[in-house]
């Protein structure tokens, strides 16, 4: 039976002042009328039951997401006391998946993906899920087809193409992963036309990932496993917190699928955008002939290629600003040029050594 796995502990600096702690980037509504974390559950429907879903954030966000998904039973939303990357994350998930279903294949992917058609990824999520099943010891991805050299994404090498018939159109092998590039090779993948953006979203047998994980990363796994096995009792909340703290961060990439050999890529037929930053939004929401971005309650003289966004009855005006990116909320605002936006991490810091916890 297929499970759903959404990652959902991430803070998005980088869409700061807006995604604070309490209310990070998936918890906004960036690219539409829902929220980043409302459109992913949303986009499973029809192929994911809701109780073959699990969502894992950070302890403090388990409310908040409550609240925006009530329809999800409250014990889908797993809390991490404190953030130690992707690989514990679904490691503790294909733990709590194989109790009830030792079977089962996992769909894992993150909570702030603008995808499209939603149609289509189902589709394909499926048809990945039936691979698996077919193929238990095979790891399925999905590549996203580069438009651009972009230096922000990891990539993936294909290799030969799979012509097994349980396999969906345009699969092949994986060559290698590739991380994050210099622009100079990022140009290099664009030109060979073998690479893929790495998508960050997976499916497996949850028993794979668990045994891929106990021989990769053994002492991590035991953490996990004693966390798993005190689920659902009263000494849960006490064995979560001592046993996950001790855990050494480490993502799924380095822990598992760096040695695994047996990996399929899926050239994704769906739209993909990871929504990184800021700038993401002209992307998502269009632009005006004077190429800006407008969220909100604007009058601009002289205003061209920018970003503004801003609470529903706020006016915010510009004069003679190009380039920039202006946010608006209630107890902070940012203005940056748009080359500068990757500094809003320094930024973030800076707030957080001045002790002005209130604004973040």
């Amino acid at each position: 039976m297929l499970h759903a796995i959404i990652m959902a502990g991430g803070s998005g600096t980088r869409f700061w002042p807006e995604s604070t702690k309490m209310e990070p980037k998936q918890l906004l509504q960036l690219a539409g009328d829902e929220t980043m974390m409302q459109a992913t559950v949303s986009r499973l429907e029809g192929l994911v039951p809701a109780d073959n879903l699990l969502i894992v954030t950070g302890a403090h966000l388990v409310e908040p997401i409550a609240q925006q998904l009530p329809k999800i039973p409250r014990d889908a939303i797993v809390g991490e006391p404190c953030k130690r990357d992707t690989a514990p994350c679904i490691g503790l998930a294909a733990l709590l998946v194989a109790k009830n279903d030792p079977d089962g294949v996992m769909a894992v992917m993150p909570a702030d993906h603008v995808i499209s058609p939603d149609e289509k990824f189902r589709e394909i999520l499926k048809q990945a899920g039936d691979c698996v099943l077919a193929n238990p010891n095979t790891i399925v991805t999905f590549g996203i087809k580069p438009t651009y050299p972009a230096e922000i994404y990891g990539y993936i090498e294909r290799g030969e193409a799979v012509t097994d018939s349980s396999a969906p159109e345009k699969t092949y092998k994986v060559e290698q992963f590739k991380e994050k590039p210099a622009v100079e090779d990022a140009e290099k993948y664009l030109e060979a036309g073998t690479f893929y953006w790495n998508s960050g979203i997976f499916v497996w047998k949850a028993e794979l990932i668990l045994k891929a994980l106990s021989e990769h990363q053994p002492e991590m796994f035991a953490h996990l496993q004693k966390i798993a096995d005190s689920y659902g009792t009263p000494a849960y909340a006490e064995t979560l917190e001592k046993e996950f703290t001790a855990i050494k961060p480490i993502s799924i990439d380095y822990a598992v699928m760096e040695h695994y050999k047996d990996v399929l890529v899926i050239e994704a037929p769906f739209s993909w955008d990871d929504v990184g930053s800021w700038r993401a939004l002209s992307r998502l929401r269009g632009t005006d002939d004077n190429g800006n971005t407008i969220v909100g309650k604007h009058l601009g003289i002289r205003t061209e290629d920018c970003i503004v966004r801003g609470q529903k009855n706020h006016l915010i005006t510009t004069l003679g600003m190009k380039n920039c990116i202006i946010v608006q909320t209630p107890n902070s605002t940012l203005v940056a040029n748009k080359d500068d936006e990757e500094a809003i991490r320094e930024l973030v810091k800076m707030i957080k050594e001045q002790g002005w916890e209130e604004h973040l």
